[in-house]
């Protein structure tokens, strides 16, 4: 039996899932044990093929069939869960158009900036490389100290969070299954991507390449220009 345990629960391996992205944090919170052992025998359920159950090489191989085969659901059984610190409420409201993700978001009806946290905000790089950026800092403060002005006043924080601009910055945690990272992954680092969400999955994508290296092992990353794509089955073989 497999028991499912957290990264967190193991400090020896949080320190190499955790990756920084300038303001940007990704971190693997969890993902399930011995996940692609778990998916060959869901796989191997389905064809009652126990006895060529023989991991890790019986493992590399029945996935990358899978994969080549489009056998995706066995995918479903195994679960990562990441914290996203220092995104936008642009990303976070792209993110969660994927409907098989399970987010839990920071709530502007609750958190009060300002005192329960700092009012942070993201400007995009095709902003910061141009005279706009100033005045684009300058409007963000002026929304803060509005906000403030208007909770200090009696406005509920509900009410005044509706002046906050998308710049504003969101934790989020999401819980997916594999075939919905891969999904997520395939959409979402390809050059037509948005850069923040592009560079957070990249960043996903990079920490599931070594925690499931089979489950993922089609997905490239380019570094040069941030992206990822996969190879077709004919170039993805071994």
């Amino acid at each position: 039996m497999i028991e499912e345990k957290t990264i967190l629960e193991q400090p020896e391996k949080k320190a190499e899932t955790i990756k920084p992205l300038g303001e940007l944090l990704v971190t693997l919170m969890s993902i399930t044990p011995q996940a692609e052992q778990v998916i060959e025998q869901a796989c191997r359920t389905c064809y009652l093929s126990f006895h060529r159950f023989n991991p890790p090489a019986s493992t590399e191989e029945l996935i990358k069939k899978i994969l080549k085969k489009g056998h995706h659901s066995v995918l479903e059984h195994a679960h990562a869960t990441f914290r996203i610190k220092g995104g936008s409420r642009v990303f976070t409201h792209e993110l969660i158009r994927h409907r098989l993700i399970s987010p839990s978001q920071e709530s502007q009806r609750y958190v009060q900036y300002g005192k329960t946290r700092p009012f942070d905000y993201v400007v995009p790089p095709s902003v910061a490389q141009t005279p706009f950026a100033e005045r684009f800092k300058e409007l963000a403060s002026e929304t803060q100290q509005f906000y403030e002005e208007m909770v200090k006043g009696g406005v509920p924080k509900e009410d005044a969070r509706y002046i906050l601009p998308n710049a504003t910055t969101s934790e989020i945690v999401i819980t997916a299954n594999f075939r919905e990272f891969r999904h997520l992954f395939t959409v979402r680092c390809t050059p037509f991507a948005h850069w923040e969400i592009r560079k957070v999955c990249i960043e996903m994508l990079k920490i599931m390449k070594k925690e499931a290296p089979i489950s993922f092992y089609d997905f490239v990353v380019n570094e040069e220009n941030n992206t990822a794509t996969i190879l077709p089955p004919e170039e993805s073989k071994g």
